[in-house]
């Protein structure tokens, strides 16, 4: 999936703050060291349950770097990482913003090291997440990386599934169906939530040519977008890092599920056969 090189980008929708101290420490170990703090966060985990890795301090009015100049064009995002993901973060609100009536927009910040938020101090440690209390999505563009070299997500389409989840966390959130239980297991509260978010990314792709802002889908990419399904799986997750399955501890679905999930909203583009929360899943 790439931007269309005549599409007119908002870097206004996108805070940067990548080289800007966001006070406090950082928890140590880096985004190898605890992945599975990582996953949790980029598959949807509130980041206000997550003790040591946020310390309760509260967002404020911070200063963001100017992209404006930087990222003008979808030509701009065929050369830099962070303008095709401005490209991604303006495609999705378009879509939902014709979609959910009242819709609010909901900016992703990029940082690096550390950044304080609605849900407290968060380090570059937890990876790509949605915040409610501030309705906003926080992303280290490293994550791309680890999720690459860990479990071979890699292209851009990773990166605009990864994306699209989170502002699926959003509509949510704004829909009232998000933080309404939790636990863990195959047939969870949280294991519904989560499906639900990767239905939500499939709707937005279905639509995305629709945006004006990218390429239609190619087959290829269509692949790689299951793949990333695939490969961030609690199955999947667990074997390669656990050497065993346990589906009583699953907080966001198998393999097979997210695949199916996000596939569903795909091929309907329809966010009414998003409910994940009634019946089998």
């Amino acid at each position: 999936m790439t931007i269309r090189r005549d599409a007119q980008l908002d870097p206004g929708q996108v805070r940067d703050r990548r080289g800007i101290s966001g006070g406090g420490l950082a928890v140590g170990g880096g985004l190898a060291g605890i992945l599975g703090l990582v996953l949790f966060l980029f598959l949807g985990g509130d980041p206000s349950q997550v003790a040591g890795a946020l310390n309760g301090q509260t967002v404020g009015d911070q200063p963001s770097n100017d992209l404006s100049q930087e990222c003008q064009t979808g030509a701009d995002a065929a050369t830099r990482d962070d303008c095709r993901i401005i490209g991604y973060v303006n495609s999705i609100q378009s879509y939902w913003g014709t979609v959910v009536e009242g819709y609010r927009l909901a900016p992703t910040t990029f940082f690096e090291g550390g950044i304080n938020t609605g849900c407290g101090y968060a380090t570059s440690a937890v990876g790509p997440f949605y915040c409610p209390p501030d309705g906003g999505i926080y992303i280290d563009l490293g994550f791309f990386d680890e999720l690459q070299t860990r479990f071979g997500a890699d292209g851009p389409f990773a990166e605009a599934y990864v994306i699209a989840h989170e502002y699926g966390h959003h509509i949510q959130n704004l829909l009232g169906d998000l933080g309404a239980g939790g636990g863990a297991g195959a047939e969870s509260i949280s294991v519904r939530t989560e499906l639900q978010a990767d239905c939500y990314a499939g709707v937005w792709a279905d639509h995305a040519v629709a945006t004006g802002f990218l390429d239609p889908l190619t087959p290829a990419q269509i692949a790689d977008a299951l793949e990333a399904a695939r490969a961030v799986g609690d199955d999947r997750i667990q074997e390669q890092t656990q050497g065993q399955v346990n589906p009583e501890t699953w907080t966001h679905g198998s393999s097979e599920q997210r695949q199916a999930w996000f596939r569903v909203g795909l091929d309907t583009g329809d966010p009414n056969q998003c409910d994940t929360f009634s019946g089998d899943i």
